[in-house]
């Protein structure tokens, strides 16, 4: 029997919304592992364990797929950061906890996302896009405690970078179990830097 065959008489039947969600995954994993160049819809498919042709159904080509991917980390994102929001002017947010969360989500998604879609002139946009949103965010942060508007031009991106990274680099080598410890350990980081950076 084709393998083709093979897989479509063993793939189970899912809501379109969860077998999207599923190829999604998969390609997050496939692009974050060859690139978008070298990953092609039957790495895909082979990833997700469905054939080429449910691929297709949802998505009509390689391109659409990328973009979901980086769109469903953007709106994870976007819903993130409106949850730390400040509720009074005395508060002070802070994200890391809720990036961590859409991190572990989908740990090659956020990867695509923050690293690798930068590097791919077809997608480099929706990075810049997000980049300049979190860098607005940071600044508008950073208001009440750095009011020297050259520090904070520099300190705003110097701080999402950070905690993007440092989000990364704790998924490469941390331990989900001690995912609580991290986000104290970066938050002090940032908190002291901040200080450290305070308009006097």
């Amino acid at each position: 029997m084709p393998v083709e065959d093979l897989l479509r008489a063993t793939t189970p039947r899912l809501p379109r919304a969860q077998r999207r969600a599923q190829i999604v995954r998969a390609a997050a994993t496939a692009f974050v592992r060859a690139g978008f160049d070298g990953t092609s819809m039957e790495d895909v498919a082979g990833e997700a364990g469905v054939t080429r042709l449910i691929v297709y159904r949802i998505f009509e080509t390689k391109e659409d797929l990328y973009r979901a991917v980086l769109e469903d980390v953007a709106e994870r994102l976007t819903a993130a950061f409106g949850e730390t929001a400040p509720t009074g002017p005395s508060e002070e947010p802070f994200v890391a906890p809720a990036l961590l969360s859409v991190a572990r989500a989908d740990p090659d998604a956020f990867r695509l996302f923050w690293r690798h879609s930068a590097h791919e002139p077809r997608f480099a946009e929706y990075h810049h896009a997000f980049l300049v949103a979190a860098n607005a965010y940071a600044d508008a942060m950073l208001g009440p405690f750095v009011r020297d508007d050259l520090v904070r031009a520099w300190a705003g991106p110097t701080v999402v970078a950070h905690l993007y990274d440092g989000v990364i680099g704790w998924l490469d080598v941390g331990d989900e179990t001690r995912d609580a410890e991290f986000v104290e350990m970066i938050g002090r980081g940032v908190r002291a830097l901040v200080t450290a950076w305070s308009s006097r």
